[in-house]
């Protein structure tokens, strides 16, 4: 059922920027005039979220075009997520020796110099990572 809730959501959406695109073919005052950069970043945002075929097919707009609009269109920054802490407690075993741990995520590197975590922990800190990238 959610699922069809969210086919729901991504219908009407699409639906609505398709209407006003056809509002504004219908309105047009020339049949090859181009289309307005408002209808333009509207399609943009729909490709973004809905992929760039779909929207392209639901709006009927050429694909070649919204693939070069959305190219040309910054990606606005995505909000982070806010910053966890995580206390990791020494687990009483015998303590491996120091390590460098260096994860690649999409935010960057993250170094991490350890000694006397045990291995449960050191996964807990990759896991962690790999949400907040």
């Amino acid at each position: 059922m959610a699922g069809t809730r969210q086919t729901r959501a991504t219908s009407t959406s699409l639906d609505h920027t398709r209407r006003r695109i056809e509002r504004w073919r219908e309105t047009r005052a020339h049949r090859h005039a181009s289309m307005p950069p408002a209808l333009w970043n509207a399609a943009v945002v729909a490709a973004r979220q809905h992929g760039l075929y779909r929207t392209a097919r639901t709006l009927r707009v050429d694909y070649g075009a919204l693939k070069k609009q959305l190219e040309a269109t910054p990606d606005p920054a995505p909000a982070l997520p806010a910053a966890t802490f995580v206390e990791l407690a020494p687990s009483g075993l015998a303590s491996p020796p120091a390590c460098v741990i260096e994860i690649d995520g999409p935010r960057g590197t993250l170094r991490i110099r350890l000694s006397g975590l045990a291995l449960r922990d050191l996964v807990a800190v990759a896991q962690l990572w790999g949400e907040v990238s």
